[in-house]
């Protein structure tokens, strides 16, 4: 039947009442018997709206499927766990020989829609609520700034995509244009920055709620990747001079548990270290952990030797990166998993080696189980990123001066008062100081989900990619879900060839 299209799973009830924020948020219990005739009508139920517009972003589906296949996808990762472990479903994205139909694809289209019917609930329901204005006005903000940032994700990964905006959308979508979704992302972030706070003004009690230094470093993001330097620049340069966030000193401490919400946090999700995302946890870092001893999670995302070749001599950055096997973290020694060979090799003579067992640190949470990890904060905007942003903004606007200040203050941080690594860079040849920054961004960001965009959005993906399989033409986006195709009986059409 017609109603039971995925693209309008939507059409289930988006009141999963799940706070986001602190533990007061999360500890919130779910509320039930509400139906989308009697909810939302007031302004208790316009605050449980909002929160349940945010629940969406601690879905394990939220997260690309609930696998990390962007930086899978890119030079950074393999796949990781075991070699046996999801080999069918995962591994297909080491080598872009995914389908349509491949595992995760329609979980992650499904769940970024879950999140854009939950938003359309305040943006279209709580105007008409009588309630304290400031507070209405800051809602809809909220709601604006999660729509359009699930529909980044929507179209970076598919293009075009229907255009989903009530609460009741007709039961046969079909396709909008890049474009117009584009548009309708600048439109809500321009939205969202007139009526949300600035991160000074929350209390702590709600941090992890979109912010305007939030709405604008994401509308900067949205400007790069259309290639509008200045607008990049513009919006990226108010959240520096807005004096809103300032770089953590420790790069390392900006990942860890004590550098939750810390100063250089623009937009993070908040979780508890509880099994389970209805006890408040987040599945993002415990898929990714340590594999075996200690016994972390199951392994997903592997670094490459490439990354690792990539960091420049001594960069801090790098083991702050990665685990490595025998290295000890809060006094637990990484011994790894017995099923994972500690080296892998391209050959059957063993001469070339492809991949060595090693983790992603940006997910490590102190302790021995896997519970621990349910608890990491996955940081969705740094204050880093939009400092490189505004570089390479700058760059391209011919401002090679204000691009190597940008650029520079990233390398200070990283290079943490040792002067004899990361010297300054200053060249200011343009085309020499994009690939400078779009490198800078590489081991600045690594693991974090921005490599493959990178790499696309900067015409870098063929001649990077392609050795692991990329075509260009077809692998800039993925396949709608072969689903989504059959249930909407054409009206949605595949991208080009797939």
């Amino acid at each position: 039947m017609k109603i039971k299209s995925k693209v309008l799973i939507y059409l289930v009830s988006g009141c999963l009442l799940i706070i986001l924020g602190c533990n007061d948020f999360l500890d919130e219990v779910p509320q039930g018997n509400l139906t989308q005739e009697n909810f939302p009508t007031n302004e208790r139920d316009a605050l449980l709206a909002t929160n349940a517009a945010y629940s969406t972003l601690r879905n394990w589906f939220y997260h690309s499927g609930g696998y990390p296949i962007l930086d899978i996808m890119s030079d950074d990762a393999y796949k990781g766990s075991n070699p046996t472990d999801q080999q069918s479903n995962v591994g297909p994205f080491d080598v872009f020989a995914f389908t349509s139909t491949q595992d995760g694809l329609d979980r992650w289209w499904n769940a970024l829609y879950e999140g854009v019917r939950r938003t359309n609930v305040v943006i279209e329901k709580v105007p008409s609520i009588s309630m304290n204005e400031e507070l209405k006005t800051n809602y809809i903000a909220q709601a604006k700034f999660l729509r359009a940032l699930y529909y980044f994700d929507l179209v970076r990964a598919w293009g075009g995509v229907p255009k989903i905006v009530s609460s009741e959308p007709e039961l046969k979508a079909t396709r909008a244009t890049a474009e117009e979704i584009y548009n309708l992302i600048v439109s809500d972030l321009k939205d969202a920055i007139a009526g949300l706070k600035k991160q000074s003004e929350l209390p702590q009690s709600d941090y992890g709620r979109a912010t305007k230094g939030s709405a604008m470093s994401l509308l900067a993001k949205v400007y790069l990747y259309r290639g509008d330097w200045q607008n990049a620049y513009d919006f990226s340069t108010q959240v520096i001079k807005s004096n809103e966030y300032s770089l953590d000193p420790d790069y390392g401490h900006t990942f860890s548990v004590d550098g939750q919400f810390n100063s250089e946090s623009i937009f993070e999700i908040g979780a508890l270290g509880k099994d389970g995302t209805e006890n408040g946890g987040n599945q993002y870092g415990n898929n990714q952990g340590v594999r075996g001893t200690p016994n972390k999670g199951w392994g997903f995302n592997r670094p490459s030797l490439d990354l690792m070749a990539t960091y420049e001599t001594d960069d801090p950055r790098k083991d702050a990166t990665i685990v490595f096997l025998n290295e000890v973290i809060d006094g637990i020694k990484i011994l790894g998993d017995g099923n994972t060979p500690d080296v892998s090799y391209t050959d059957p003579s063993n001469t070339t080696i492809k991949e060595i067992e090693c983790y992603n640190q940006k997910v490590w949470v102190p302790g021995s189980s896997t519970a621990e990890g349910w608890g990491h904060n996955r940081r969705l905007i740094r204050y880093a990123d939009v400092l490189l942003m505004a570089a390479e903004a700058a760059n391209n606007r011919g401002f090679s001066g204000e691009a190597l200040t940008y650029l520079n203050m990233v390398r200070t941080r990283a290079r943490q008062n040792n002067p004899s690594i990361l010297p300054d860079i200053t060249t200011t040849d343009q085309q020499n100081l994009n690939k400078i920054i779009l490198h800078e961004r590489r081991v600045e960001l690594a693991m974090e989900g921005e490599r493959f965009w990178d790499l696309v959005r900067t015409g870098n993906a063929p001649a990077v990619l392609g050795p692991l399989g990329f075509i260009e033409g077809k692998h800039e986006l993925l396949p709608i879900p072969q689903s989504e195709i059959d249930i909407s009986e054409g009206s949605i059409v595949q991208n080009k060839n797939w």
